[in-house]
């Protein structure tokens, strides 16, 4: 049996300010997009799209992540205790992030951020779908070390005790969806990307494969706090809100397949 090591949420302290993990997380995500970024602009070699455009491309997604995850981890998970507690909504540095409201907030903003520079919004998508997946596995690494968004109680020999919940071994669910999630589908976006695709090809696979990973990681992880936990057919909020994904994901492919046949 394994023990959380209960580290500091807080990286660095600096007097009574501190700089958080869980921040740090978030700076660690949006470089490697950045890196990886810049690898593909290359490959891409298209007039236009230079380092300049990855910079301002980064500042909308940022906006969008920021803003539609927390709102979604507002609205989505824990409405009571945030309108209960509304000074906290703006506390984005304690965690709390919902993935679905930051993918909602992503593609409004690569909507405006497409509009504003006169390209389809399809082909954007696709240039930046295989640059999130590290993002979201840095996002579990933080997950872990706050101790939060823990698994269901196991039986497993690598079951893990989180002292700050109780004294059950637990799956340790941030590192299965930081294998899902952010290794396992970079490496099928990232692979699958090489090659040139219709337009919402490459989109579409990561709404899917997400939405599949999600899902199954759920089967592990305790529902989230607030008002929900299992809903209807045993299901937690996660999962239903992933299911939507994958038909969306599933149909975008057979519509740009379909199209450029």
């Amino acid at each position: 049996m394994l023990v959380h090591p209960q580290f500091d949420p807080v990286a660095i302290h600096l007097g009574s300010f501190g700089i958080h993990w869980y921040g740090l997380m978030y700076l660690l995500g949006f470089a490697a997009f950045i890196w990886l970024g810049r690898k593909r602009l290359h490959a891409r070699n298209q007039p236009g799209w230079d380092d300049k455009f990855l910079d301002d491309l980064l500042f909308y997604g940022v906006l969008g992540v920021i803003l539609g995850g927390r709102l979604g981890e507002v609205l989505f998970y824990n409405p009571d205790y945030y309108f209960s507690h509304p000074e906290k909504i703006l506390a984005v540095w304690e965690g709390g992030m919902s993935f679905h409201g930051g993918f909602l907030g992503v593609l409004v903003a690569m909507a405006i951020f497409a509009r504003s520079r006169h390209i389809g919004w399809l082909a954007l998508m696709d240039f930046i779908a295989p640059l999130t997946p590290p993002g979201l596995a840095f996002g579990r690494i933080g997950n872990f070390i706050n101790g939060e968004l823990w698994g269901r109680p196991t039986d497993m020999p690598w079951g893990m005790v989180f002292p700050n919940v109780d004294g059950l071994p637990r799956h340790p669910s941030q590192l299965y969806e930081f294998a899902l999630e952010g290794v396992l589908l970079f490496t099928v976006l990232w692979l699958y990307s090489r090659q040139p695709r219709p337009a919402g090809a490459v989109l579409g696979l990561a709404i899917a494969a997400y939405g599949c990973f999600r899902f199954l990681a759920e089967f592990t992880r305790t529902p989230d706090d607030g008002i929900f936990g299992l809903m209807t057919l045993g299901v937690s909020m996660g999962q239903w809100l992933s299911l939507p994904m994958i038909l969306a994901g599933v149909l975008l492919m057979i519509y740009a397949h379909r199209r450029a046949a």
